[in-house]
């Protein structure tokens, strides 16, 4: 059974996605721990409620993107984290915390990818009048949302479409992409930790 990190700065609509796949079976894998760098964030109380552990911090407390990540990561080598999940984690994730999970983060993203990296994908998407915007699973590299796609649905945008609206019909297509691609990637995981073994 793979263990897996879920990292969220707000609401936690995802990480709660998430969570209720891995209860229901749908996802073969175990929610170790929830990091988030708002510790008033409402995904604290979700993962609370969940009797998920928590690991909160405020990067301002510390001197450096480092040392707060070395602190991360000492948190989810203690629980044999194997991969990480974001989950509007509003923070880029750095080299040290790359190094440590090369190629085992993964994040979603409202945009079809190029499209509408960074803040407020939904916003730029209605700003640029498109037809079409979507949902991204892509892998974590140092760039601001660039990293290899792993997954893509599209989303329409209809003339009567709000923020609020548009973000709601991406929301769902989040909801119900995410957990598939989590388990697909625990999958990936379990298959290559067999080739390996089968190796050795």
């Amino acid at each position: 059974m793979k263990k897996f990190a879920v990292f969220a700065s707000g609401n936690g609509s995802n990480f709660q996605v998430l969570a209720e796949a891995v209860n229901n079976g749908l996802i073969e894998g175990t929610i170790e721990l929830v990091v988030c760098d708002q510790p008033n964030a409402f995904v604290v109380q979700r993962a609370n409620e969940l009797h998920i552990p928590v690991f909160t911090f405020q990067a301002k407390n510390y001197p450096s993107k480092a040392d707060f990540e070395k602190e991360i990561i000492n948190e989810l080598q203690q629980r044999d984290v194997d991969f990480i999940v974001l989950a509007g984690y509003m923070r880029l994730v750095g080299p040290t915390l790359l190094e440590a999970y090369s190629h085992r983060i993964v994040n979603i993203h409202p945009s079809l990818l190029p499209s509408f990296p960074g803040k407020d994908a939904v916003g730029q998407a209605l700003k640029a009048g498109v037809k079409i915007t979507g949902v991204t699973i892509h892998f974590v590299d140092e760039g601001m949302d660039t990293g290899p796609i792993i997954a893509q649905k599209a989303v329409e945008i209809t003339p009567d479409d709000t923020h609020e609206t548009l973000q709601g019909k991406i929301q769902q297509v989040e909801h119900s992409l995410y957990p598939q691609v989590v388990n697909q990637m625990i999958q990936q995981l379990d298959r290559s930790k067999k080739e390996e073994e089968q190796n050795k």
